[in-house]
């Protein structure tokens, strides 16, 4: 049977620091990503892609506020799926040209996925997520008359949104049938699209955002994968990140990773998530959890680099 892995890409394989975020520079870098995953597929893994998506949706929210005049606004849960359907579609035919070129004849789909929240999570009477564009002074008013959230920044406002847990995803089972068929699945694009039950309803979209790297833990999860794998933009969880103190953590035990997680060294806001993803996983029974740098995936699989935490 082959070995099941969830590789969660972060919003940095896809714009790079200091680039505009054009839609070639995008794809030029989904196809520096795609030769590691196809070494992946040829060792035998069996995989979902997930990805991030902030800055895609910020340039789409910006492109509402821009031309809000001309045409109307979506609101963000389409703004989400939005964006995972593009980031999906060039993932999907970076990795389906690499696997070609390989030899390789492996279907991918992209699957727009819908995560259940609840809605009395906590986050939804407190909202703290920011999303999209900074806004001037002016412009508050206008948007409190739109009903959202809005946060003063050293830059500017922007608005804030509940960001819930994920409780489970909506479309685990068919993910399960495609990757019990050897089809590579792209999905949780952006921690996914929340959605909560309705009495004589069904599912409904609600106005938040789910973190990437948790989203990507509950997909793990419901799939029974066996490796959680998080690329992000550095080669290492650290201790005491961007002091003198700074060291890397490279192989430790859940009960240790808990341990400095509860002596606050991973803020919410950098590698919080992340390590909050790691813990729940293994707790579930996941067997291993990589955190590295995404330009490195492949040495970090070997593990001659990046930081591997075990139950």
């Amino acid at each position: 049977m082959k070995k099941r892995a969830v590789v969660a890409l972060g919003g940095n394989a896809l714009i790079k620091k200091g680039q505009k975020g054009t839609i070639y520079e995008q794809f030029a870098n989904t196809r520096e990503i795609a030769p590691f995953i196809v070494r992946m597929i040829q060792e035998d893994w069996n995989l979902v892609i997930t990805h991030g998506n902030g800055p895609q949706v910020g340039a789409i929210l910006l492109q509402n506020e821009y031309a809000r005049d001309i045409t109307p606004s979506m609101p963000l849960g389409i703004c989400v799926s939005e964006s995972e359907g593009l980031i999906g579609y060039m993932i999907q035919q970076c990795l389906g040209n690499a696997l070609l070129n390989k030899g390789l004849n492996k279907p991918v789909v992209s699957i727009i996925t819908q995560v259940i929240v609840d809605p009395k999570n906590p986050s939804f009477s407190a909202t703290t997520k920011p999303i999209g564009p900074y806004y001037e002074e002016k412009d508050v008013p206008r948007l409190k008359e739109q009903g959202y959230h809005i946060t003063k920044q050293e830059r500017g406002w922007r608005i804030v949104v509940p960001s819930p847990d994920p409780l489970s995803i909506v479309e685990k089972d068919v993910i399960k049938t495609l990757l019990n068929e050897d089809i590579l699945v792209i999905a949780a694009g952006g921690g996914g699209m929340p959605v909560v039950k309705k009495e004589d309803w069904g599912l409904d979209g609600v106005e938040a955002v789910v973190d990437k790297d948790l989203a990507s833990e509950r997909l793990a999860e419901e799939i029974n994968a066996d490796l959680l794998m998080i690329l992000t933009n550095v080669e290492y969880v650290y201790l005491n990140y961007g002091t003198k103190e700074q060291r890397p953590l490279k192989t430790l035990t859940l009960t240790e990773l808990q341990t400095y997680y509860d002596q606050g060294h991973f803020p919410l806001g950098s590698m919080g998530p992340k390590i909050q993803a790691a813990l729940r996983f293994l707790r579930q029974g996941g067997k291993k959890v990589i955190i590295s740098d995404v330009k490195k995936g492949w040495e970090a699989l070997q593990e001659t680099t990046g930081t591997h935490i075990i139950p």
